[in-house]
């Protein structure tokens, strides 16, 4: 284990995954998420394919014992994506970021629903906390108190991701359980092309020739995800999951930075606020769970022979 690689790793796939949704967020203003789904994963797979021809798991990217089961994580998740970018054109950058939080907490309740994970007071306590700091960055986009049209554009796009951030949750349930019997490197292949596939269902909805520029910066948002998705995967080859996990709020940081310079976004203080909130949360979970894991491989040692 080498856990500031690890991080190291992290942190390069979070600013990566960043820069994409800024990529994505110049071009929403004419090119339909749909489309933009399409870029993003098709143009990932010849990164991901490289990948695993250089790590020797291209047969293990291909080979699947549940393809159903990469059905419905693909449908989850291009769900989530198609959202998340149909809410770019909507919203600041750091307040998209910040609502795509939920997607964790949420995960915590869908696990308990669909895979009957037990969930104690403590988790239930922060995702409470960490879904009131979702809360509090909607409400100004909720109220709708000028009655403005651009007010109603708002509601809608965080509406979007918040949409997005529910099945981005239920993607994660599908994860869980494709993990049980898929390698890692099958549900990052298959994922990219399950995406792909389903972008075209949007065709009918207006799809549009882009500019040059639009498509350049299109194709580049999609191998940036591919390469993102990369460092991600591998972050976890290097550190346990407890230790990188908390480095996915620094998305937040890198949010504002090209908020502020590219899109001249200045956030709220509620806004600023409820994501806090949303942080605090998630990284409590994520103590809470590098804890237990700990209790538990501690009383596995002392039931062993050899403990």
């Amino acid at each position: 284990m080498r856990p500031l690689r690890g991080i190291g790793l992290k942190l390069g796939s979070v600013l990566i995954f960043i820069v994409m949704s800024a990529m994505i967020k110049t071009t929403a203003a004419h090119v339909p998420a749909g489309q933009a789904v399409f870029f993003r994963s098709f143009f990932a797979i010849p990164v991901i394919v490289v990948w695993l021809m250089m790590r020797h798991e291209l047969r293990t990217g291909f080979r699947t014992v549940n393809p159903l089961g990469h059905v419905w994580r693909g449908l989850m998740g291009t769900c989530a994506m198609g959202l998340g970018f149909a809410g770019l054109g909507y919203l600041p950058l750091p307040e998209v970021t910040a609502i795509g939080y939920a997607a964790p907490l949420l995960t915590v309740i869908f696990a308990a629903m669909f895979l009957g994970e037990e969930v104690r007071a403590f988790r239930i306590t922060a995702v409470i906390l960490g879904l009131t700091g979702v809360m509090i960055v909607l409400s100004p986009r909720l109220t709708l108190i000028e009655g403005e049209t651009t007010g109603h554009r708002e509601a809608f796009g965080a509406m979007l991701v918040l949409g997005g951030a529910v099945f981005a949750a239920l993607a994660q349930v599908f994860v869980s359980k494709l993990v049980l019997t898929e390698r890692t490197p099958a549900i990052v292949f298959w994922f990219s092309l399950t995406a792909t596939g389903l972008s075209f269902l949007t065709l009918p909805f207006g799809w549009v020739v882009p500019t040059p520029l639009e498509a350049v910066t299109l194709i580049g948002a999609g191998l940036l995800g591919g390469v993102g998705q990369i460092l991600l995967t591998s972050s976890y080859r290097e550190a346990d999951a407890s230790v990188v996990a908390p480095f996915d709020y620094a998305s937040m940081i890198f949010a504002l930075l090209i908020g502020y310079y590219v899109f001249a976004e200045v956030p709220s203080w509620t806004m600023l606020g409820g994501a806090a909130l949303v942080v605090l949360a998630g990284v409590l979970i994520i103590w809470r769970e590098r804890k237990l894991g700990l209790e538990r491989a501690q009383r596995r040692k002392a039931m062993s022979p050899q403990g």
